[in-house]
């Protein structure tokens, strides 16, 4: 079994290579997070409309 250090490693590697074989790594990257932070943003219009969905989004902002 892999510990932590082993599997960040890997992954570290896996992200290099990428970069290094797709020269156009930061739109691809852009296109994904901008789609995280829209779908985030969805997230919390709906939680919103409820009172229920309004406590959870302060309790999550309180733990940040």
């Amino acid at each position: 079994m892999e510990n932590r250090n082993q599997t960040h490693t890997k992954q570290i590697e896996r992200w290099a290579k990428f970069v290094r074989d797709n020269p156009n790594w930061r739109e691809k990257f852009n296109e994904f997070s901008d789609a995280q932070i829209i779908l985030a943003r969805k997230a919390y219009a709906k939680l919103a409309q409820t009172e229920e969905g309004r406590m959870k989004i302060k309790m999550l902002r309180q733990k940040g």
